[in-house]
């Protein structure tokens, strides 16, 4: 396997800096963030890789090095031992060039001036929305007098042939009508909608349409950035990211996927069953091929016997018709910015929404807290999404997450205890996640890192 070595100039912002913003660059990323820096840049080094395990990956390369040096005109990034797919004749990709200084940008100096500016108290929920707005703007993401045009599209990475084509043929749907696509920018149903669009866009002939990817670094170790992704953005946490996702998202779209994409879904109904939300817009569109009609049967079921039908009321379910669900999303975004105009919110962040602290203060995946989680009935609907969408954060971190697997290594499964009216149903909709191969990648065999233990 040939390696390769680099020295990078930036472009762009990163290609302006202060000394003092070059010091920070030279001291952080050799300290505080030197490993999430490390990781995260190997993974875009390894875009293309059909590997989801950020410790098999770390693994491959234990020779990898990146290092920031000062220069008299600002900085440069010198890698050592990178993938050498990454690299044509040479010469490091642009599109991975691109990703490599965004990493550099969102974990190294973000990171750091959102950790150590006494202006962002991350235990004030005001703070954390006010910090993920300092980190999308300082990205620039956020774009004024541009009316709500962004789809969400959340699924899974391991997902079959049928249903990536389906993706694809949603996102095609999208990009004829305008509409810019965000996701998690990894493969699989993160890439799907991004291609399709992308297609669309040349046929209308957008030449700036917008394919945005938000991660965080445990994901992105795992899950490298698709190549379509031109708008790279990396949050410090899940919880940012997907509060990222619903403040600059106009709606979202789910196609199947694993625990991750259960996650999402848990996450997205517990903000949108709170008292506060009940009168605000935001459609959420679950989709997929005639194929993937079981896996939704599924998911709606589980959603029935944990959130009841108060938490089916706030999603619509179409099966195998991807102009429908184009049609039926740009129709709600009229909607949206009828309501934006009407409430002074901004179109391009929405302030509106109410986020519940519990869905916003990082949840840590260790065996203490999985065991802690308060899985039954006796609490408000929306509390009880907050509890089992930690579960399924926990389950991602064991199955993908180098803490997480390291931890399983360690310590042996993850134990979540519960009453059997909730459990019940988690296990069943979790083994169906194993039988259809949404645990892992096709080929690979899932090994449980979680075990059930009713009350």
């Amino acid at each position: 396997m040939k390696k390769i070595n680099a020295l990078l100039t930036p472009s762009g912002k990163m290609g302006v800096l202060s000394q003092w913003e070059v010091h920070i660059l030279l001291n952080a990323s050799k300290e505080k963030f030197a490993t999430e820096f490390r990781a995260s840049s190997l993974a875009v080094l390894n875009t293309g890789s059909s590997e989801d395990n950020a410790k098999a990956v770390l693994e491959r390369y234990p020779d990898f090095h990146i290092e920031v040096i000062q220069e008299e005109r600002g900085i440069k990034l010198h890698i050592s031992n990178a993938p050498e797919q990454a690299f044509v004749d040479g010469t490091l990709i642009t599109g991975i060039k691109e990703h490599l200084f965004c990493v550099l940008r969102d974990i190294v100096f973000v990171g750091n001036e959102i950790k150590t500016n006494s202006r962002f108290n991350l235990t004030l929920s005001d703070d954390i929305t006010n910090a993920i707005f300092h980190i999308l703007r300082n990205a620039k993401v956020l774009q004024t007098e541009v009316m709500p045009n962004i789809a969400v599209c959340w699924g899974g990475h391991s997902i079959n042939r049928i249903e990536y084509e389906y993706t694809k043929d949603v996102g095609y749907q999208l990009g004829l009508r305008s509409l810019n696509i965000c996701t998690g920018c990894g493969s699989g149903a993160m890439k799907g909608p991004m291609k399709g669009a992308h297609i669309a866009h040349a046929k209308q002939r957008i030449h700036n349409g917008r394919y945005i990817g938000l991660t965080e670094p445990g994901i992105i170790a795992s899950e490298s950035p698709n190549p379509i992704v031109n708008e790279l953005v990396i949050l410090p946490d899940i919880e940012k990211r997907l509060e990222a996702f619903i403040r600059i998202g106009h709606g979202v779209i789910v196609f199947p996927g694993g625990p991750g994409t259960a996650e999402e879904i848990l996450y997205l109904l517990g903000i949108l069953l709170h008292p506060k939300n009940k009168e605000l817009p935001f459609p959420l569109i679950l989709t997929g091929p005639k194929s993937s009609e079981e896996y939704f049967k599924k998911i709606h079921h589980f959603i029935e016997q944990t959130l009841g039908f108060e938490g089916q009321q706030k999603y619509t379910i179409i099966i195998d018709d991807p102009a429908l669900v184009a049609r039926k999303i740009k129709a709600q975004f009229k909607e949206i910015t009828k309501f934006r105009e009407a409430n002074h919110d901004a179109y391009y962040f929405n302030w509106k929404i109410y986020i519940d602290q519990a869905f916003q203060h990082p949840f840590e995946p260790n065996h203490k807290n999985m065991k802690a989680l308060q899985l039954h009935k006796d609490q408000d609907i929306h509390s009880l999404a907050v509890n089992l969408r930690c579960a399924f954060s926990g389950i991602v971190a064991g199955n993908v997450k180098e803490e997480g697997i390291r931890a399983i290594e360690k310590y042996g499964k993850f134990e979540l205890n519960g009453d059997a009216d909730i459990l019940d149903p988690l296990d069943d909709l979790l083994s169906s996640f194993v039988d259809q191969q949404r645990m892992k990648l096709p080929g690979s065999q899932y090994i449980p890192c979680y075990t059930l233990v009713k009350n």
